[in-house]
C-alpha cells in the first residue's frame, strides 16, 4: 500500500476506534442507571410496595437522595414527604425512603438512622 492511502487507512481506523470508545463511554451512564432501576423496583416488589408506572416510581426513588442531604432533613421528614401524595401509608413511605436511600445514595444510611441500626 503506498505511503498516503497506508495514512488515510490509519486515519480511519483511528477515527473508527474513538468513535466506538466514545459511543462505549456515553452507552455506560444509561445502563448502569438501568441496572439501579431495576434493582430499586425489584427491591420494592420484594417489600410488597406496587407501583403503576416504573418510570415515576423510579424518579421519585430518586429523588429521596437530594431531600436526604437538605440541612435539616431527617429520614422521617423524608418518609412523611414519600408518604405526602404518593398513596404510601407511613410504613411503606418508611420502607420505600430506605429502599431508595440504599439503592442511589448508600453511603448516607449509617449517618441517617444512627440510633436505629444498633444491635
Amino acid at each position: 500500500m503506498p505511503g498516503g492511502k497506508r495514512m488515510v487507512a490509519v486515519g480511519f481506523l483511528t477515527v473508527s476506534v474513538s468513535v466506538a470508545a466514545t459511543a462505549a463511554m456515553l452507552a455506560a451512564p444509561p445502563i448502569q442507571a438501568d441496572m439501579m432501576g431495576n434493582a430499586f423496583l425489584t427491591a420494592l416488589t420484594n417489600a410488597g410496595i406496587s407501583y403503576n408506572q416504573a418510570t415515576s416510581a423510579t424518579a421519585l426513588g430518586q429523588s429521596v437522595c437530594p431531600m436526604v442531604v437538605q440541612p435539616g432533613a431527617s429520614f422521617d421528614g423524608v418518609a412523611s414527604k414519600m408518604a405526602e401524595g404518593n398513596g404510601l401509608s407511613r410504613d411503606k413511605a418508611k420502607v420505600f425512603t430506605i429502599i431508595a436511600i440504599a439503592t442511589y445514595c448508600p453511603a448516607i444510611i449509617a449517618p441517617l438512622l444512627p440510633n436505629r441500626l444498633q444491635a
